[in-house]
C-alpha cells in the first residue's frame, strides 16, 4: 500500500506535470485560452451540484485530505517546478470550492425575513465577497513567482557606466540617523566619478537642525540641497532636485535606509534595457517592529512586509507590474520626468508613479536582495500613521486612475489586475469588523445575517477556508503564518475602514505624514487611542459568550446555530486580544538595537590578541564568541571586520562572560567612549560592509496548529516580567603578585589575584601584618561599614606602584586555622584619581 502511495504521488507531481510541459511547449497562446474553456466547463457541475448535508460532509473532509496531502507532498520535495504545479492545482481546486460555497451562500442562506436581518445579512455577504475577490486577485498576483539574476557591471566597459545621483529625502529625522546612511551611500561600490550623493532637506521651520545637517554634509562629503517651500512634501522634494541635478540614474534611500556596498553593482545593469524605467529592492527593517517587540515574537513570526516583498512584489514582476515603493530603488530620470516627475496628487507618490510608467509601456524590476537596512517603527502610533498613509494613498489612486476599467491608461490587462489589487487592499477594515460582529449580534440582539446557519454551513465553509489555506501555505510558508493576518487586519482595521471610505469620497482629503523614526520606548504603556475602537469590539464579543447559557436554557431548538456561532466568537476573542496587545508597549531593554551578524573580531590586550566571531552586536555593543578561555582584562580594545574587509578599532569594556563548553566563551562588550572616527567606521561596517543580510533567508515554516497556539499565548508573553541581564561576575585579568593596603597607620600584606581597570581583588592574611598587630574583629566591621580610602602597593616586577583606591566590599573566608581570618577585599579605583593613576593601572595590566 505504501509502494502504490508513493508510485501514485510521482506520479501525480513528477510525470505527469512532465507530459504536460512537454505537450503544452506545442502549443501557442491561443490554443492555452481554449484548453481553459473545458477547464471551466468541468468546473460548473462542481460549484452548482446540490447534495444533502451528509454527502456534503463526506465531500468536506475528502477535500481536506486532498489539501493535506498536497501541501505535505510539497514539503517532502520543495523544488521550484513542482511547487508551481501544486499551486496551480490547488488555486483550481481552491476557487472551485470557495465559489460552491459562495454558490451555496447566495441561494440558500441569505436571510431577508425583517429589515434588520437585511441589513446585516448583506453587510456580511458583502464582507465576504470582498474576501473571495481579493483570494482570486492575490491568487492571480502569485500564480508565477519571478526570481532575477543581476547583469553583471563587468561585462560593460566603465566608460560606459551611467551616471547615478543619490538622494536622501529628509525633513525633521535626527542627524544621526541622516548621516548614517549618507555614510552607506558614500561608500557605495561604484565609480567616484559617477556618483554624488545628495541630502535634500525639506526641514527649513528647522534652522538649528539644518546648520548642523550642513556641517555633517561638510564633514562628510556630500552635497546639500534645500528649497525654499515644502510643496508636495517628499514628492515635491524629489522633484525639485530632479531638476538640479545631472545623473542618468537616481538611487532614492529613504533617510534611515543604510544601503549595502553593493547595491549599485546589483541594480544598474537591468538599466542597459532602454524599456527599464525602474529597479525595485525590497526593504527591510533591522529593529523589532510593534508586532515583535508587543507580542514578543523574538523573530519568530515573518513581519508585515515580508509577505509583500518575498511573494507579490515578485509575482506582480512576472506580470510587469512590480511598483515603485519611495525607497531602495533606482530610477531613470528620463522616463519619469515623461511624466512629470514623482506624482504629486497622492499620499503613496511612489505606486502612483510606476503606475503611469506602466502606462507609457516601460518595464519595472523588482530584484530580490535586501540591500538597505532600515529602521521600523518602534512605537504601535507611529507604525499606525504609517499604514493610514498607505491606506490613503492607495484608495486615492483607485479613486483617482480607476486602474482596472480606465481606458486612458495604456495598462495590460494582467497590469490592471495587479493594480486593482494592490489599491484595494487596505479597504479590509470594515469587512474584518464585520466579522468580529456578526455573530455577536446573533447571541446579544437575535440578529441573523445566516439563515439557517449551522452544521450545513459549516460543511461548505470548511474547505473554503482550508483550501483556500493551504493553497497559500505552498506560497507563502516562509513569509505569513497562519492567522497572523488576521492579526495585522484587526489592529487597523477601524482606521483603515475609514480612510479608505473618505479617500473614496473626497481623494483630496487628508496630507501627508512624516513616519516617526528612532523613537524610545522605556516603559510598559498602553495606547489606548489607537485601539480604542477594537476594544469596543472585544467587549461585545466577551458579553455575547457570556450569553451563550441562556440561550442553550430558553431556546435549545437554536442550539446548532448558538454553538456554531459561540465558537465564531471564541476565534475572534483570540485573534481580537492579540491585536490589542499590539498597543500595549513593552519597553526596549537596549539602547540600540542588537543585529545579529556573525562578523570577525579579535580582541587585543597586552600583547596578546584572541580571535572571534559576533554573535550579535550594536553600535554600543557586542556578544562574541571566543574559542579560547584567555586571561583578559575588563578593559580591551576590539577589531570589528565586516564582510568585505571593512575594519572598526574600538575600546571595550568586558562586562560579562558566560562559559559555552570546555574551550568556548562568550564575552559582552561595550564599546566605551568612541570617537566620531569609530562611530563611522563602526557604522561601515555593520550595515554597509554587508554581502546578504541575515534576514533574506527565512528558514521557518509555517505549521497552522503551532502558529494558533503561539498566537494565543500572547496574553502570556507580554505580560510576563522580563528584566536585562546583568553582570554576574566582574570580568578581571587574573593575576598574582603581592601587594598591601595602608589603613590607620598600619601596612596589611596580601595577594593580588584580580585586577582591571577600574578595580582590584586582593586576598590576605587577616591576622598577619607587617608590624605584627592582628585584625581585629571591630576593624573588619568598621572597614565594611565605613568603606574608607586607603594606599595600595601593588609589586610590579620588584617595583612598587603606589595607588589610592576604596573599599568596596569585605569578605570574610574560612582558613585552614579556626583562630585565623582570611579576607578578600575589593578595592575600587576612585574616578576622581583617574587621570593620575590611569597610566599606572594600564601598566599593571600589560606587564602583570
Amino acid at each position: 500500500m505504501a509502494l502504490f502511495s508513493i508510485s501514485l504521488a510521482n506520479w501525480l507531481v513528477e510525470d505527469l506535470p512532465q507530459r504536460f510541459d512537454r505537450a503544452l511547449e506545442k502549443l501557442e497562446i491561443r490554443h492555452l485560452k481554449w484548453l481553459i474553456l473545458p477547464l471551466l466547463l468541468l468546473s460548473v457541475p462542481l460549484i452548482t451540484t446540490p447534495l444533502q448535508v451528509w454527502q456534503q460532509g463526506v465531500v468536506t473532509v475528502f477535500l481536506i485530505a486532498i489539501g493535506q496531502i498536497i501541501v505535505r507532498a510539497e514539503q517532502n520535495n520543495p523544488s521550484k517546478s513542482r511547487s508551481e504545479y501544486l499551486h496551480l492545482f490547488m488555486v483550481w481546486l481552491s476557487l472551485v470550492t470557495t465559489l460552491r460555497y459562495l454558490y451555496y451562500r447566495t441561494s440558500y442562506t441569505l436571510n431577508f425575513n425583517n429589515w434588520i436581518n437585511g441589513i446585516s445579512c448583506v453587510l456580511l455577504y458583502g464582507a465576504e465577497l470582498y474576501a473571495v475577490f481579493t483570494l482570486i486577485l492575490a491568487y492571480f498576483q502569485t500564480l508565477k513567482i519571478k526570481d532575477r539574476k543581476p547583469v553583471d557591471l563587468k561585462t560593460i566597459p566603465q566608460e560606459q557606466w551611467f551616471t547615478v545621483d543619490i538622494y536622501i529625502p529628509t525633513y525633521n529625522e535626527s542627524i544621526e540617523i541622516v548621516r548614517k546612511t549618507a555614510l552607506g551611500a558614500l561608500a557605495t561600490d561604484y565609480p567616484a566619478d559617477k556618483k554624488r550623493v545628495y541630502i535634500l532637506d525639506d526641514g527649513r521651520k528647522f534652522p538649528e537642525r539644518r546648520a548642523e545637517l550642513r556641517q555633517m554634509c561638510d564633514e562628510i562629503g556630500c552635497t546639500l540641497l534645500t528649497r525654499e517651500n515644502n510643496d508636495h512634501a517628499k514628492a515635491g522634494n524629489i522633484n525639485t532636485a530632479f531638476r538640479r541635478t545631472q545623473g542618468d540614474l537616481v538611487l532614492i534611500l529613504d533617510c534611515d535606509h543604510i544601503p549595502t556596498r553593493d547595491i549599485l553593482q546589483n541594480t544598474v545593469g537591468f538599466f542597459y534595457n532602454p524599456k527599464v524605467s525602474l529597479v525595485q529592492t525590497p526593504h527591510w527593517f533591522y529593529n523589532p517592529d510593534p508586532f515583535e517587540r508587543n507580542l514578543m515574537t523574538k523573530g519568530k513570526v515573518p513581519v508585515g512586509n515580508e509577505l509583500f516583498y518575498k511573494v507579490l512584489q515578485k509575482g506582480n514582476d512576472f506580470w510587469n507590474a512590480a511598483f515603485f515603493c519611495g525607497s531602495a530603488a533606482v530610477i531613470r530620470k528620463e522616463h519619469v520626468m515623461q511624466i512629470g516627475g514623482i506624482a504629486v496628487e497622492t499620499v503613496t507618490e511612489d505606486c502612483h508613479t510606476s503606475l503611469r510608467l506602466h502606462s507609457l509601456g516601460y518595464e519595472t524590476v523588482y530584484y530580490d536582495k535586501i540591500m538597505v537596512a532600515g529602521l521600523a517603527p518602534e512605537k504601535f502610533a507611529a507604525y499606525v500613521g504609517q499604514q493610514v498613509r498607505w491606506a490613503r494613498g492607495m484608495a486615492q489612486i483607485l479613486r483617482i486612475e480607476n486602474p482596472m476599467f480606465n481606458p486612458k491608461l495604456k495598462l495590460t490587462l494582467p497590469q490592471r489586475i495587479c493594480y486593482f489589487s494592490a489599491t484595494s487592499h487596505f479597504f479590509y477594515g470594515f469587512p474584518r469588523l464585520m466579522y468580529a460582529i456578526a455573530p455577536t449580534l446573533f447571541l446579544l440582539f437575535s440578529i441573523n445575517p445566516i439563515r439557517g446557519l449551522g452544521l450545513e454551513t459549516l460543511a461548505y465553509a470548511l474547505p473554503h477556508i482550508l483550501l483556500a489555506l493551504n493553497t497559500n501555505h505552498i506560497t507563502y510558508k516562509h513569509v505569513r503564518f497562519s492567522f497572523w493576518n488576521e492579526i495585522f487586519e484587526f489592529v487597523m482595521a477601524y482606521q483603515a475602514g475609514i480612510v479608505t471610505f473618505l479617500a473614496l469620497i473626497n481623494p483630496k482629503l487628508g496630507s501627508f505624514n512624516v513616519t516617526d523614526k528612532g523613537q524610545t520606548v522605556d516603559k510598559r504603556t498602553f495606547d489606548w487611542q489607537s485601539v480604542r475602537p477594537l476594544l469596543i469590539v472585544t467587549a461585545l464579543v466577551v458579553t455575547s459568550l457570556l450569553a451563550v447559557p441562556f440561550w442553550l436554557l430558553l431556546r435549545p431548538e437554536d442550539s446548532e446555530a448558538v454553538l456554531v456561532n459561540a465558537l465564531w466568537c471564541v476565534f475572534n476573542l483570540i485573534l481580537l486580544v492579540a491585536a490589542c496587545l499590539v498597543a500595549f508597549e513593552q519597553p526596549q531593554l537596549r539602547t540600540a538595537h542588537r543585529l545579529q551578524r556573525h562578523l570577525g573580531a579579535v580582541i587585543y590586550s597586552a600583547n596578546q590578541s584572541v580571535p572571534g566571531i559576533t554573535v550579535n552586536i550594536s553600535e554600543t555593543g557586542a556578544l562574541i564568541a571566543l574559542d579560547s578561555w584567555a586571561n583578559l582584562p575588563d578593559e580591551v580594545e576590539v577589531e570589528i571586520i565586516g564582510d568585505y574587509g571593512a575594519r572598526a578599532f574600538l575600546n571595550g569594556r568586558i562586562v560579562r562572560w558566560t562559559p559555552i563548553n570546555d574551550t568556548q566563551i562568550h564575552v559582552v562588550v561595550d564599546f566605551i567612549n568612541p570617537t566620531r572616527a569609530q562611530l563611522d567606521n563602526l557604522v561601515l561596517a555593520l550595515y554597509s560592509d554587508v554581502k546578504e543580510w541575515y534576514g533574506q533567508k527565512r528558514e521557518i515554516v509555517d505549521r497552522p496548529f503551532q502558529s494558533f497556539k503561539f498566537l494565543a499565548t500572547s496574553l502570556t508573553r507580554s505580560f510576563r516580567d522580563f528584566k536585562p541581564e546583568r553582570s554576574v561576575k566582574q570580568v578581571r585579568k587574573r593575576v598574582q603578585t603581592t601587594a598591601q593596603i595602608y589603613w590607620e597607620g598600619q601596612f596589611y600584606a596580601g595577594e593580588a589575584t584580580e585586577i582591571g581597570a577600574s578595580s582590584l581583588r586582593l586576598e590576605l592574611d587577616g591576622n598577619a601584618t607587617s608590624s605584627e598587630k592582628q585584625l581585629q574583629e571591630q576593624d573588619i566591621t568598621k572597614m565594611k561599614q565605613e568603606k574608607p580610602l586607603v594606599g595600595l602597593l601593588v609589586d610590579n616586577n620588584s617595583a612598587s606602584n603606589r595607588l589610592l583606591a576604596q573599599i568596596a566590599h569585605v569578605e570574610v573566608c574560612p582558613n585552614d586555622s579556626e583562630s585565623d581570618l582570611a579576607l578578600t577585599i575589593e578595592l575600587q579605583f576612585p574616578e576622581q584619581f583617574k587621570q593620575k593613576q590611569g597610566e599606572k593601572i594600564k601598566e599593571l595590566l600589560l606587564t602583570l
